[in-house]
């Protein structure tokens, strides 16, 4: 079976970003001048997929409007002959097609991939976190995790080596280390205390399911918080199927919290171009008054 189907769970409130996130969704915050999301969809897209939902909430019109056509502003940049621009936002609308279900009350990440059921119907997945960004010298994350799922027909799940005393915020996995960096998952345990954790590899928002996911989330008593976790559904699945793990090599960057924005905003921007140069220079001169 081919992976040709994506999902992004973008419903929660991003109560970390009020106030800017009671109107705005945290997704759409913006990397230097892109959202959020577009870096996700771009990664999705590269990976060769196109067909994309997007399980949405309350406040999060802003990401249709986003992805859809703007007729308006493009006839006034073009009336303007800011012929770049129009490119940038006709690109856009035209990166994939995109759907969009909307999670009717908030009650954790499984939930939300309850509501792609219909969607996905009997393929295989890919499943993005809106709110992490992955860079990797190897490719796009999603890729590797389809060139897995390609090898073996089983899910997948990109981890993150993570300080051993913050391992209670992730979930966590366990496994066989079979090859340099890929595993043989053998437990996931969401958010375990550290004396509990089988190892210090959280789950770093991306995955790659089959189908099954669905079963055992319809099953998914409510876990951590009182929510449908994700976590709990996949330890479940292992009794059925196998599943694998890939290492990061690289970096993830999490929008999920104030001080990760400011520093993936940062990262970003020291990279351009346009605003590199001077960024650059301004922190060398901050740094001297610190």
């Amino acid at each position: 079976m081919k992976v040709t189907k994506a999902v992004i769970p973008a419903a929660g409130y991003g109560t970390r970003f009020l106030p800017a996130s009671k109107s705005q969704p945290k997704e759409m915050l913006p990397i230097v001048d892109t959202p959020t999301i577009q870096y996700v969809i771009e990664e999705i897209v590269d990976s060769g997929i196109t067909d994309i939902l997007m399980v949405i909430g309350k406040s999060k019109r802003a990401i249709e409007e986003h992805f859809d056509r703007n007729f308006e502003l493009e006839a006034e940049l073009e009336a303007k002959n800011k012929l770049a621009e129009l490119k940038v936002i006709q690109d856009i609308s035209g990166l994939a097609n995109i759907h969009f279900v909307w999670q009717k009350e908030l009650n954790g990440l499984g939930d939300a991939v309850m509501c792609a059921r219909h969607h996905v119907g009997q393929e295989p997945f890919v499943l993005l976190l809106g709110d992490t960004l992955i860079e990797s010298p190897h490719g796009h994350a999603t890729q590797q995790l389809i060139d897995i799922f390609n090898r073996y027909q089983e899910s997948a799940v990109l981890l993150e080596q993570v300080d051993p005393a913050k391992v209670d915020r992730y979930g966590i996995m366990g496994g066989k280390e079979i090859e340099d960096g890929l595993y043989l998952v053998e437990e996931f345990v969401e958010k375990p205390p550290l004396n509990e954790a089988p190892s210090n590899l959280a789950i770093a928002g991306r995955y790659i399911f089959n189908p099954e996911i669905f079963e055992f989330l319809e099953k998914t008593p409510p876990g951590k918080n009182g929510e449908i976790q994700l976590t709990d559904a996949m330890q479940s699945m292992l009794t059925k199927r196998a599943a694998y793990g890939l290492k990061l090599d690289g970096m993830r960057h999490d929008i999920g919290n104030k001080l990760d924005f400011l520093k993936t905003n940062i990262h970003f921007a020291l990279k351009r171009d346009d605003v590199g140069p001077g960024l650059r220079e301004y922190l060398k001169e901050i740094n001297q008054n610190l």
